[in-house]
């Protein structure tokens, strides 16, 4: 596979458009690691190798457990692995990424917000989204993951 474009290069207003919403969720109250194992899931149900590959690192960067990492797709059957606010934030990740098949259902508005307040919920969203945005870039032009580059 090989990269398509490189629309750093193209429309970088664009793309710094990007990274000042990024900026925006780095300073809410959402701890980063939190935020970090909502980007890997979300690319995990895209299918973004860029996004995966790099969300696995900076988990390993922040000092994440192996065991999380490899668990995260099977975060629901994985105990007390994940404690009660990244399981809230998994499953309103999934709802809200599957936006087409789910309507994110009152049922997972309501146990999200069970867990976050007001505000986290709106900053998720936003992450949630944000990702996804990343996520639809990355593949739609074959950004290559730094592993494919390392060989």
């Amino acid at each position: 596979m090989s990269k398509r474009l490189d629309y750093n290069q193209i429309a970088p207003a664009g793309v710094k458009a990007l990274g000042g919403v990024y900026g925006y969720i780095m300073q809410s109250n959402l701890s980063p690691t939190l935020v970090e194992l909502v980007y890997l899931r979300i690319s995990q149900i895209n299918n973004c190798a860029y996004c995966l590959d790099m969300h696995t690192r900076d988990l390993l960067k922040k000092g994440e457990s192996i065991e999380k990492i490899a668990l995260l797709q099977a975060w629901a059957e994985a105990g007390n692995l994940f404690d009660a606010r990244e399981r809230a934030a998994l499953a309103w990740a999934e709802t809200v990424t599957r936006v087409a098949e789910t309507g994110v259902p009152d049922k997972a508005y309501e146990a999200a917000r069970a867990v976050f307040d007001e505000r986290e919920l709106v900053d998720l969203t936003i992450a949630i989204s944000l990702m996804n945005s990343y996520n639809r870039m990355a593949i739609s032009f074959r950004n290559t993951p730094q592993a494919a580059l390392e060989k």
